[in-house]
């Protein structure tokens, strides 16, 4: 059975652009794949190094949202990343095949040291995270990865990565392949062009309904329209991208595009019929987190039992590397 590694940072509960971006295909895939997926927490300390017990605190919120989405810990391997000692040794490796300049020319690694305002003042822990999370995702040897729009080029760097290392050593690790939700990328509410935690633009898997309906009712929408007799802009409407990703009524969504173009429906009724769409959706998923909330013991038990397994499988992976790389002294 072929694998997946897949994974977050553990800086906050997750949103809805998570669960378009990554968590809707974990849950569909688990069937079909042995999948592995890592609460990053040693990623998540390279720009909260300061602040750890932030960290530690959201481990159990970013498991209990997996819990909650559906992520079944008898088909899914569920860890935590700093439990696992192979990966950091592995990334020493990693380090000597890739250049600062091409870690630094990561787009993805770009926009996030201009979205932090380090200047020039990047903490090496944060500008070398590519090769981390390339050892992330080859510690055990996954074939796919289901990421959001942003992580593409963190993809592409980790099979520059494998395939540097597989031309030195031989054929040992597996280039992994990238799979994307079917929306590329989920505004803020704000209308940003990213759902962001650092942005505060987000609605959270975990929010109340009436939290939820809040921050539909204050979204962004087209800032032209002034009165709800005037034409309306669809494309690229925050409000609009969530019925299209989210209202599985798509004669109801076509009917509401048609009508706000010619000015024939307020911001009020669309908002409040996505906020319906969007709370149907999220009582599943809130009545099953509840139920994990009264028993953390047993987010503990998937914790550990699952850091164990990945860890079993990393020393495999290491096994086959150090005999690559002929520092396998004594074995």
């Amino acid at each position: 059975m072929k694998r997946i590694l897949t994974g977050d940072r553990p800086t906050g509960r997750l949103h809805l652009g998570h669960l378009v971006g990554s968590l809707q295909n974990r849950v569909r895939l688990q069937d079909e794949y042995e999948q592995f997926v890592m609460i990053a927490d040693v990623q998540a300390l390279t720009d909260n190094f300061a602040d750890p017990q932030k960290v530690r605190d959201n481990v159990r919120e970013v498991a209990l949202d997996y819990m909650a989405v559906g992520i079944d810990p008898n088909k899914t391997t569920i860890l935590i990343q700093s439990l696992i000692p192979e990966i950091a040794e592995l990334t020493v490796y990693y380090l000597n095949l890739v250049t600062l300049e091409r870690v630094l020319r990561n787009p993805t690694v770009k926009d996030e040291i201009k979205q932090k305002g380090y200047g020039k003042n990047i903490p090496v822990g944060f500008a070398m995270y590519p090769v981390s999370q390339a050892a992330d995702i080859t510690f055990c040897r996954a074939n796919l990865v289901p990421v959001g729009e942003d992580q593409i080029p963190m993809i592409e760097q980790t099979r520059e990565i494998v395939r540097k290392f597989n031309s030195l050593y031989g054929e040992v690790l597996v280039e992994p392949e990238a799979l994307i939700g079917k929306i590329k990328r989920l505004p803020g509410t704000d209308g940003g062009t990213k759902m962001s935690k650092s942005l505060g633009n987000c609605i959270y898997l975990a929010d109340s309904k009436d939290e939820a309906t809040r921050k539909v009712m204050n979204m962004y929408t087209d800032p032209n329209r002034i009165h709800p007799t005037d034409p309306g802009k669809v494309e690229g409407n925050p409000v609009f991208v969530y019925h299209e990703a989210f209202n599985p009524n798509k004669d109801e969504v076509q009917d509401f595009e048609k009508r706000y173009r010619s000015g024939k429906v307020g911001d009020v009724e669309v908002k409040k019929r996505l906020a319906v769409v969007l709370n149907e959706l999220l009582e599943p998923m809130r009545q099953r987190r509840s139920k994990y909330e009264e028993n953390l013991g047993e987010i503990d038990r998937i914790l550990k039992e699952g850091t164990a397994r990945a860890k079993k499988a990393a020393e495999e992976t290491m096994s086959l590397v150090r005999k690559a790389m002929k520092i396998d002294y004594f074995s």
